[in-house]
């Protein structure tokens, strides 16, 4: 990725830079998107229904797997599907301010040569031909700009494709266009000086969730039926949570990063994965089979070169119930979904067992000490050297944050010898239990107000064990049932700072998530519990977008 120095120009005339630009890849449709409203409600998903055409609606409203299934027998062309997902996802990104680029040019184009291809073949050229994909905005598309948040970065030009995006290419995706992306990369929120701040969907006064909260926001909306996002902490489950769609963590070593803008890249202190956003399970499914089934551990050697595995759901299927990490009890609403889920997996005739959280505290000592072991050095020259300012969860995270130190070989060697340590004894602790997957909570509420986002520990506590995770909707908050005890005592001083953010009138129709994990390299049985589970119970219990 080449590199060149940005000092020379203010940082808001770089921001302007890049808002304009972004404009400018919108102002490419012809004929040109709807304009939103100047006075948008807090509720925008309903929007985008009067505002699209109806053939428009009806392409977007399909979940990939039908969408394939009509772009493989050509009831459906890649030009009609792509120029219906670039309007959609010009159409949300006036709604939530989720883009850093639309693609209409390149998107357009490779549809063209898709419909072309179809046409003389009379077949798809792969698996996923004319779907479709967005991406988080630090995967390296070459040629385009990959700034991971940072004004400084903002002419950094990636010279290749990420490995990921050359699979999904040989495979027939589409790539429409690109996501925002928090500053540092390290946020449950999604907001940069480059861009702003990307709102939730259901509520504008609330976080669409991070890193990944572009996608998450844009997806929900429809603006796209599958996206890439990456997780180092929650990222790609957090915002998918936040805004009611699926998102998976898979296993590290799985999945190619190659390419990405990622500064850790090429570190293993706690390894960073890339995952997908879908409207619907079949999705995340979808998107790990094709990926995995390219063996991009033959150019890409730090993968594991472990092939795509049919499996099936144990006879004496057992599902563990963590309801809380005995450091901040989850809100009302999630505590209620757990209890929903439980007990109709208990009616469908499944095993459900209690599983006690085991030193959840000692594990965010770790991880919170493996993520920065520069100090965040790094990140703080990035921030510099432009004059940006740090936006709150920034600081929150590096300055704020009593385990960031820069570290010796000797203090680095401790605390890797931790992870392990604790890993084992997790492994130890799960044995104990014998289940097959853990249903718990994705945070510690529903999504928060903005800048407010500062409990890791119910999606990061996955990522120090390298455990598998998919979050998925169940239901929404209900003010009338959503209230919080009378008789609170709490379990620690975080505790009573998470109660303190619950509001159920403001949060009132949110979706409430859950999140089912697995062991370490059992990325198949996770999904394809969720799937049985999903059969089985009726999942989700209301109806989302």
């Amino acid at each position: 990725m080449s590199r060149s120095h940005t000092k020379k120009k203010p940082w808001q005339v770089i921001a302007k830079e890049a808002q304009d630009y972004r404009d400018s890849t919108i102002a490419e449709l012809s004929p040109s998107a709807p304009r939103v409203p100047a006075k948008l409600p807090k509720n925008v998903l309903p929007l985008p229904q009067e505002l699209l055409d109806v053939s428009v609606l009806t392409i977007t409203e399909l979940p990939p797997e039908e969408l394939l299934v009509s772009l493989a027998t050509g009831k459906l062309t890649a030009v009609a599907v792509t120029d219906a997902y670039l309007r959609r996802a010009a159409v949300a990104q006036g709604l939530v301010n989720c883009l850093t680029e639309l693609l209409p040019s390149l998107a357009l184009s490779r549809a063209k040569y898709l419909d072309d291809y179809f046409q003389k073949h009379q077949k798809p050229i792969g698996p996923l031909h004319g779907l479709p994909i967005s991406l988080k905005e630090h995967l390296g598309l070459k040629g385009l700009r990959c700034t991971t948040g940072f004004v400084s970065h903002w002419d950094h030009i990636s010279k290749e494709d990420a490995h990921i995006l050359q699979v999904l290419s040989d495979a027939g995706a589409v790539f429409h266009c690109r996501t925002t992306v928090p500053q540092l990369m390290m946020h449950l929120e999604t907001d940069s000086n480059l861009y702003g701040v990307t709102v939730n969907p259901y509520n504008s006064q609330l976080t669409s969730g991070g890193s990944s909260g572009g996608e998450g926001a844009l997806i929900a909306l429809r603006g796209s039926p599958l996206g890439i996002g990456s997780d180092v902490g929650g990222s790609i489950r957090n915002p998918a949570a936040n805004c009611g769609i699926y998102g998976f963590k898979p296993t590290a070593f799985r999945i190619p990063t190659d390419g990405w803008g990622y500064m850790m890249a090429g570190a293993d202190n706690v390894e960073s994965v890339l995952g997908p956003l879908s409207t619907s399970l079949a999705g995340l499914q979808l998107f790990m089979k094709v990926i995995i089934d390219s063996q991009p551990w033959l150019t890409e050697p730090a993968l594991i070169p472990m092939p795509w595995r049919e499996v099936e759901i144990p006879k004496n299927l057992k599902i563990g119930v963590l309801w809380h990490d005995n450091v901040v009890r989850p809100h009302p609403p999630v505590s209620r979904a757990l209890r929903l889920v439980t007990e109709r997996l208990k009616t469908a005739g499944i095993e459900v067992v209690d599983f006690p959280p085991y030193l959840h505290d000692e594990a965010w000592a770790i991880i919170s000490s493996l993520y920065y072991p520069d100090g965040g050095e790094y990140d703080s020259d990035a921030i510099q050297s432009s004059g940006e300012p740090w936006r709150p969860l920034s600081k929150w995270i590096v300055k704020e944050n009593p385990c960031v130190k820069k570290m010796s070989v000797g203090e680095l060697t401790y605390w890797l010898e931790e992870r392990e340590a604790y890993r084992k004894e997790y492994a130890l602790h799960w044995n104990e239990y014998g289940v097959d997957a853990l249903l718990c909570p994705v945070g510690p509420g529903v999504a928060p107000r903005h800048n407010t986002a500062k409990y890791w520990c119910y999606t990061s506590q996955w990522n120090l064990l390298d455990y598998p995770g998919v979050a998925f909707p169940v239901c929404k908050v209900d003010e009338a049932v959503d209230k919080l005890e009378d008789d609170f005592k709490p379990m620690s001083g975080h505790d009573s700072d998470n109660r303190k953010l619950y509001d159920p009138q403001e949060f009132h129709g949110l979706p409430v998530s859950l999140q089912l994990v697995g062991r370490r390299f059992e990325d198949e049985k996770v999904l394809k519990v969720l799937e049985f589970v999903t059969k089985k119970i009726g999942l989700p219990f209301e109806n989302f977008p």
